[in-house]
């Protein structure tokens, strides 16, 4: 038989699997839904309906068969899964994406082929705690001990996974790599729990019997866990197994919920890359599982575990309110803290790792310039701050769960059926909470709005505690004060949590290092805006990035101004990103365009710019919003040009940093080749080039590129570059006037950018450029290592 050690390592590479395929996943199909967060909202909810069926009828499984037959079952799962997940991206990129991705699918339509490309792979991950729940259990008083043990090493294995497909699979290879990678852990585990059958010699299945009226494992023996520890009250209460499961349902929608609400307030606060998200997922899941392992170890300590329950699942609620005023006093009072949420840039994660040097310590030499070799910035952000926040709540909802298994496991044959249920009702909860945090919350309520209400939601276990305390009568008089205690500290903390919040100017101008100075601002479930005046400058954040400024001028002026003017004669512009409207209003300064579309997944970016615009004078900014050719589109701009029927004379990008995350979708083969699509003859796709990468993916997608500092031009046709015929059109008095109305100096970008520093023509070998982004390794994004780079010139 498999031993208890070889089960726990197999379950957590068996986690760590399962996390790897689900970020690979996330974004891959993401590509066919669209990268906003309703999209997003809609491919989790539907991984968790796949596990929670998985969970449902492993449950039925494992009560159903021997020890034996539930490994058997786990190894053929784990097969199944790697099965699919190795040529996962075939299903995911080759047919949504590029077959029904442009078909502008229906909501529910898109929700039911969400569901059905998942639910084979997530399926089988939900049968897995089921069955190796049945199969390494021998007794009944070891349940809550065994289920937590095992849910807690999956969840560390997920955590691990996060940090390692975030740091080092993918950035090593990229996302079909990284699910072969992943579909090799899985034949690994199934290998090793085949091998252990082939072992041991048939055993019989353990057969729940009946002793004294309790049920009882056959070889349980010892303490059970039975009703009077599960929490039947004498006089009182009776609460059964159906309402535990509801009040976990609770508790999995608090979680869910406080997760995007912390991911939110994270995201801003680290200035999110590429890196974030799995790091911050991995503190997440890290607090699960070491506090399952804990709550294992100790679980069998309580008198009362249901009581303990409830009060566990309050503290999640106080540790949470009290965490938050910590980390907003740190960020107004930590100088290093309070500079960087102030500053433009986030940090280069990527960059400040590879600081990281061994040799010196391998050499047995002492740092002598601590700073110099290790990355305490970014230790600091997405380690420390992160566990400041989330820690103490998660490890408390992972304490909680063997402490449940302890009040709902008092029969042996419905052992892996209620783990499956239990799991199931949390897994609805979560998706509900995912569906109603960040859905209708967020934008209903705001970030503050709604961590107010989780943590009144909270308070939902402690009155359950004081309910079911009372149904006791009237216990020892020191179990009485614990018990009145466990209620009443969480109860005060929340409250007091409620009363000290900032309201949610306060906290965002915290967050910006702008506290006790007024922004303005908007959020909703697509992000927030920020726009922060510094005397007569206005900063635009989005997530707590800086993106632009106003007044116009730079880089975004130059990336809508010289194609508008380069182009013989443009009618009809597209452009992804809205930021400050720079990059919209210089392009809108050519009279003879008549649309420009301008498309923004962050709608409140919109939002705060009519509202700066009531009382900041600033020319640029009220053109931008009275000039009736700009049409505003709120949604994700790849997956607007991939299912509109409109064709273009220009399409460009005011897009994201190279590192931040999701802008490979901007700054691959496969986005180049969409621009190429939606242009009409003569059309230019205009990029900002900020990589070696960049320029190749460009360069090999179309066949005609004009080269300018920063910008790449691309088109089917020839390019028409005119220097004389570009300075004649801005001469125009009305031109001049129009950008000089904004305090734009056109000729600035005129002397800066209008240079040519390479064109490439159908001739040139294209064959050569083998480092690229592509929708499947966005290497920029995944922040490899690539050596400076100059265009070449093509003679």
């Amino acid at each position: 038989m498999l031993s208890q050690t070889a089960a726990r390592w197999v379950f957590v590479l068996s986690g760590a699997a399962a996390l790897l395929y689900q970020i690979v996943w996330q974004r891959l199909l993401m590509l066919f839904s669209g990268s906003d967060v309703y999209s997003s909202t809609l491919v989790i909810a539907a991984f968790m309906a796949g596990l929670g069926l998985g969970h449902l009828g492993g449950g039925h499984l494992a009560d159903r068969r021997s020890a034996q037959s539930c490994l058997r079952l786990f190894a053929l799962a784990e097969t199944a899964i790697a099965a699919f997940g190795a040529f996962s991206h075939v299903l995911f990129y080759d047919v949504l994406y590029a077959r029904l991705g442009p078909l502008d699918l229906p909501a529910p339509v898109t929700v039911l082929v969400l569901f059905v490309a998942l639910l084979w792979p997530t399926f089988f991950m939900g049968v897995s705690l089921p069955l190796l729940a049945r199969a390494m259990t021998e007794r009944l008083d070891r349940a809550p001990v065994r289920i937590g043990q095992l849910y807690g090493l999956n969840t560390l294995g997920a955590a691990a996974g996060a940090l390692t497909a975030t740091w080092f699979v993918l950035p090593r290879f990229g996302l079909a790599g990284s699910l072969r990678v992943g579909a090799l852990v899985n034949l690994v585990c199934a290998a090793v729990v085949a091998w252990s059958l082939r072992q041991s010699t048939p055993a019989e299945a353990m057969v729940p019997t009946v002793v004294g009226g309790e049920p009882q494992a056959q070889r349980g023996g010892g303490n059970s866990a039975g009703p009077r520890d599960g929490g039947q009250l004498a006089g009182g209460w009776r609460p059964s197994f159906a309402v535990w499961a509801v009040v976990y349902g609770l508790a999995g929608f608090l979680a869910l919920s406080l997760e995007i609400v912390w991911f939110r307030l994270l995201g801003v606060l680290v200035k999110s890359t590429a890196f974030t998200f799995g790091t911050l997922l991995a503190v997440y899941l890290g607090g699960l599982g070491f506090g399952s392992l804990a709550g294992s170890r100790f679980a069998g300590r309580f008198r009362r575990p249901a009581e303990a329950f409830l009060a566990l699942q309050g503290a999640i609620g106080a540790a949470t309110g009290a965490a938050l005023l910590v980390l907003v006093a740190l960020a107004d009072r930590v100088e290093w803290l309070r500079t960087y949420l102030a500053g433009y840039e986030p940090l280069e994660v990527g960059q400040v790792m590879r600081r990281l040097q061994l040799r010196p310590w391998l050499d047995g030499r002492v740092f002598t310039d601590p700073a110099s070799h290790l990355p305490w910035e970014a230790l600091l952000l997405y380690v420390v701050v992160p566990a400041l926040l989330v820690g103490p709540a998660t490890f408390l909802m992972g304490f909680s769960f063997p402490v449940l298994q302890r009040v709902v496991q008092t029969d042996f044959a419905r052992l892996g059926r209620r783990v499956g249920a239990l799991l199931l009702a949390n897994i609805t909860g979560s998706a509900a909470g995912t569906l109603a945090t960040g859905w209708l919350a967020l934008s209903a309520i705001g970030t503050t709005g709604t961590m107010r209400a989780l943590l009144a939601v909270s308070l939902t276990f402690p009155v359950l505690a004081f309910v079911m305390q009372r149904g006791h009568g009237e216990p020892a008089r020191g179990r009485l004060a614990s018990t009145r205690w466990s209620i009443a500290l969480p109860t005060v903390v929340v409250a007091a949590s409620l009363w000290l919040l900032p309201d949610a100017g306060a906290l965002w101008s915290t967050l910006h290092g702008a506290a006790g100075r007024r922004l303005v601002f908007a959020e909703d479930a697509t992000g927030l805006s920020v726009l922060r005046r510094d005397d007569q400058a206005v900063t635009v954040f989005v997530n707590g990035i800086g993106q632009s400024w106003i007044p116009y001028g730079g880089v975004h002026t130059a990336l809508g101004l010289l194609p508008a003017f380069i182009h013989p004669d443009p009618k009809d512009l597209a452009i992804i990103g809205l930021g400050s409207g720079d990059t919209v209003y210089a392009a809108a300064g050519r009279p003879q365009i008549g649309t420009i579309t301008a498309i923004e997944i962050v709608t409140p970016q919109l939002v705060t710019l009519q509202r700066l615009a009531t009382d900041f004078p600033d020319a640029g900014l009220q053109g931008l919003l009275t000039d009736p050719r700009i049409r505003h589109v709120a949604g994700d701009g790849r997956l607007f040009l991939m299912r509109t029927d409109a064709r273009f004379d220009i399409v460009e990008a005011d897009a994201l940093r190279p590192t931040s995350a999701y802008s490979g979708n901007l700054f691959s083969d496969g986005y180049f080749e969409l621009l190429r699509s939606r242009l009409r003859p003569n059309g230019l796709a205009v990029t900002w080039s900020p990589t070696r990468r960049v320029h190749n993916a460009f360069v090999r997608v179309f066949p005609y590129v004009l080269v300018l500092p920063d910008l790449l031009i691309g088109s089917v046709d020839p390019i028409p570059f005119d220097r004389a015929a570009v300075r004649a059109r801005l001469d125009v008095p009305d031109v001049r006037a129009y950008y000089e109305r904004a305090g734009i100096p056109i000729d600035d970008p005129l002397d800066h950018y209008l240079v040519e520093l390479a064109r490439y023509g159908p001739d040139f070998d294209r064959s050569t450029l083998t480092d690229f982004n592509t929708d499947l390794f966005p290497r920029d994004e995944l922040d490899r290592p690539a050596g400076a780079w100059e265009p070449v010139r093509d003679e």
